[in-house]
């Protein structure tokens, strides 16, 4: 079934839209309609016009998200370059739209003297992501800072909630209603004067040191179990460097995943698959996908 649009959209759509060009993996099938919202009025005014069974995808960086090579059918609709509103509201509050870099974050929150924000920098995804899986890096987490949010339902209605509507856990938000998303948060930090943008630089230098940055991946593949790191388990299980196609675990950091340019999607979930079931095999422990998977086979 083809997704009907409204005369208004329907020349603003891509239609059967590569998600390999927007995914950090670079892999994806085609997305039946593709959308790049103006503001918050535009992706209001959009939602209201599409039918309401059809299914509804969000993409800010392409990050954490693989898509399988049969595509999507429905409506994706991509935040880069719009809902990017940052503002300091108060001494200690900060104001940021779904579509803001996390790294954007930890650099204008420097600036404020605010923090600790630097983490930020350490999050390959828009602010979107970070509040809908909790992401976090060098020891911060999105939701510990969290005082409220505004939701967009697919009517075009937007709905302010506290942070106390949801109950976030480790990389992982429960949202008390369905087809409601992220579109800003109230953040609120401590009064850091002394933090100075070196120590994100420093941050940013070990993470290159210990991550395949610069390659083509989806960032942490899975989640780390209580009491042990997934890279741990996957590197003692001799997994470094193995490899499904054009897909192989990065030899410097096992829980990457890289796509060395020819990778299919079925070749990173072969290979997401087959680490999974060795290391339960070998350890015990059942590796959870950090990463979103999507999509048709």
């Amino acid at each position: 079934m083809t997704v009907a649009l409204t005369p208004e959209f329907n020349l603003r759509v891509r239609r059967s839209e590569p998600m390999s060009r927007h995914t950090s993996w670079h892999v994806g099938g085609p997305a039946e309609v593709f959308f790049n919202p103006r503001d918050r009025m535009d992706l209001a005014a959009f939602l209201r016009s599409l039918p309401s069974d059809v299914p509804i995808y969000w993409v800010g960086l392409g990050s954490n998200l693989l898509v399988r090579d049969g595509g999507l059918d429905g409506v994706v609709i991509s935040t880069h370059g719009s809902l990017d509103r940052l503002e300091r509201t108060n001494e200690n509050c900060i104001y940021v739209e779904a579509g803001v870099p996390c790294a954007r974050v930890a650099k204008q929150c420097i600036r404020w003297g605010l923090g600790p924000a630097e983490f930020f920098a350490g999050i390959p995804g828009t602010v979107g992501g970070a509040l809908a899986m909790n992401a976090g890096a060098f020891g911060g987490e999105t939701w510990r800072h969290v005082v409220a949010v505004e939701t967009i339902d697919r009517h075009g209605r937007e709905h302010g909630r506290p942070a106390t509507s949801f109950k976030a856990t480790y990389r992982h938000v429960e949202m008390p209603m369905p087809d409601e998303w992220f579109i800003s948060a109230k953040l609120v930090f401590e009064r850091k004067p002394g933090v100075h943008e070196s120590q994100v630089r420093e941050l940013l230098a070990k993470r290159k040191a210990t991550q395949p940055i610069g390659e083509w991946s989806g960032g942490s593949t899975f989640t780390n179990p209580p009491n042990d790191h997934a890279a741990r388990l996957i590197e003692v299980s001799g997994l470094k460097g193995k490899r499904v196609g054009d897909a192989s675990v990065s030899q410097k950091h096992a829980n990457f995943i890289i796509n060395h340019g020819q990778a299919k999607a079925a070749d990173i979930e072969g290979l997401i698959t087959h680490v999974q079931s060795t290391v339960e095999r070998l350890h015990g422990v059942r590796l959870t996908p950090e990463v979103r998977i999507v999509g048709k086979h």
